[in-house]
């Protein structure tokens, strides 16, 4: 196959496939780009609504993320895995099959599913959410799954054939369209009362996914065309092959949608849990749906945005394990595995650590609201659980082993679930407890996850390094916190926190070139300039 760049239109061209390091790093890029992006209607949205308008916001999520686990069916993790197993084979045919069997099943799923959200939103809101205002957002959303859907199974056979290119552009469109409409359309409607205004920021986050969803198709056109693909082929020898194909497809999309939709309806459960346990703790339902906002709609987005990173990684890591697990090299795997983590840390463990030192005075920033900080101080140590999560379930994916992930999904989430009950009922702890158990669930299937990669691999942990990291993280956040209080005590609110976080990480970057940590071959993997900065580092 002629493996020539996605973007040029020259007749025979096909998809341009990276390395794992230069799709890992493509996703990264936009992963970062999008998530800062993103966090602006995140800054702002609280400051047009209040905290008890994205409280509203936040309580319609996770019924939105239980119905979108039911309209994908799992199949972009499923359809990803197939088709790079047919690309190491070369079977073009294969990946076209896959390709138009999933968008036709996802399509009609994802209506039948929009249409169960819209008549299911009067109950849910009123009895579920115990807040009837919380109707106007459910509605504003449900148009957004029959494009996810479709979205979801272009990434993963974009993916598949490991050109991250794709899914890091239709990324960038998706943040882009999102911030113009949440804000325009949440502060049109905020006249008419706060449950208009959250309606109006759901809409908007629609109308960025089809954008996203756009940019997906003009580079299917593109690629598709010169591989004469139809997007309706009946012959019999293709409808025989579908029905394996299914059955392939189904092996992956079973376990991973159950796994995701015990999740996902575990976090369906979580605000009616967290609204129920805050009740029983004597705190009435306005205050609750404020302070859910605070930790749902604040704190935690703060604590997912070095999950850019993980996620790249995990979506690069599906596909290259895939690949390697169908050739039998499973020292490639281990490599492959270990550069994920490493990574993991390294990069997610001083965010982990600036989110700790930096919570009070960074949430009083954004928001005002540096009792938001309290609740960033309880997660951001057990954060960097969350970092390596990803990776460890992609690799279990990748494996087939995705019915291990999900129990340990199952099991994380029950635990996570009663945990709630068990502490945020105490008057004493309140939300806090819910961000207890929390941590929880963060630890617990993370610990499970490594668990069973260990009894399917030879698994090598590298304590050395890890170790070498942990050190420059603590030196790193205690020069911050003094920094923080005494060097730059005389300067503004914000320059006090950019100038102690530039500081930090200066510090940490010279830790582990020191500790060698950080060595040539690393800085060398860098596009463009590392083979120019590559000479004044030292080798490992």
């Amino acid at each position: 196959m002629n493996q020539v760049a996605i973007l040029t239109g020259k007749k025979g061209a096909g998809l341009r496939k990276q390395s794992f390091f230069q799709g890992t790093l493509i996703l990264i890029g936009a992963g970062i780009l999008t998530r800062l992006l993103g966090f602006i209607p995140r800054i702002a949205l609280p400051r047009i609504i209040g905290a008890e308008g994205v409280g509203l916001y936040t309580m319609a999520a996770p019924t939105l993320y239980l119905m979108i686990t039911l309209a994908t069916f799992g199949l972009n993790v499923a359809v990803s895995k197939v088709v790079a197993e047919a690309e190491a084979r070369r079977d073009i045919a294969r990946m076209q099959n896959t390709l138009r069997l999933s968008l036709a099943f996802v399509l009609v799923l994802s209506l039948a599913m929009m249409g169960l959200m819209i008549g299911l939103a009067p109950l849910i809101s009123r009895y579920l959410l115990t807040d009837p205002r919380s109707y106007y957002p459910l509605v504003g959303i449900a148009p957004i799954l029959p494009i996810v859907a479709v979205s979801s199974v272009l990434r993963g056979y974009f993916q598949g054939r490991q050109n991250m290119v794709p899914t890091a552009m239709s990324s960038i469109a998706e943040a882009a369209f999102r911030i113009v409409a949440v804000l325009g359309l949440a502060w049109t409607f905020q006249p008419y009362g706060v449950a208009y205004a959250a309606m109006g920021a759901m809409i908007g986050v629609v109308v960025g996914e089809f954008g996203s969803l756009c940019v997906l198709l003009l580079y299917v056109r593109r690629s598709l065309w010169h591989e004469r693909f139809a997007w309706w082929n009946h012959t019999a020898k293709t409808m025989r092959r579908s029905w394996t194909l299914a059955s392939d497809l189904s092996r992956v999309a079973v376990p991973v949608t159950a796994s995701r939709l015990v999740g996902n309806a575990m976090y369906f459960i979580e605000p009616i849990a967290v609204t129920q346990s805050l009740a029983i703790a004597g705190i009435g339902t306005t205050v609750a749906t404020s302070l859910y906002g605070q930790l749902e709609g604040m704190a935690i987005p703060l604590l997912l945005m070095p999950t850019a990173i993980t996620y790249s990684l995990s979506v690069s890591l599906v596909p290259a394990i895939s690949e390697a697990a169908a050739q039998g090299n499973y020292s490639l795997i281990n490599r492959r595995l270990y550069q994920a983590l490493r990574l993991s840390i390294v990069i997610g463990g001083p965010c982990a650590v600036l989110l700790y030192v930096l919570a009070r005075p960074l949430c009083d920033l954004l928001w005002r609201a540096p009792e938001v900080g309290r609740l960033l101080e309880i997660m951001a140590p057990f954060s960097l659980f969350l970092y390596v999560q990803g990776p460890l379930s992609a690799a279990l994916q990748g494996l087939d082993r995705a019915r291990e992930a999900m129990r340990n999904s199952i099991i994380g989430a029950v635990v996570k679930t009663a945990a709630i009950f068990a502490f945020a009922t105490q008057p004493r702890l309140g939300i806090d407890g819910v961000a207890i158990a929390i941590n929880i669930g963060m630890v617990l299937v993370t610990l499970l996850h490594l668990s069973s990669l260990a009894r399917t691999l030879s698994l090598t942990l590298a304590l050395r390094d890890y170790g070498k990291t942990g050190l420059a993280l603590l030196l790193m956040g205690y020069i911050a916190r003094y920094a923080y209080d005494a060097w730059f005590a005389g300067l503004s609110l914000g320059g006090r926190v950019f100038a102690t976080g530039a500081l930090a990480l200066l510090v940490y970057t010279v830790l582990l070139v020191w500790l060698r940590v950080l060595g040539r071959q690393d800085i060398q993997r860098i596009p463009w300039i590392g083979d120019v900065l590559a000479p004044y580092f030292p080798k490992r």
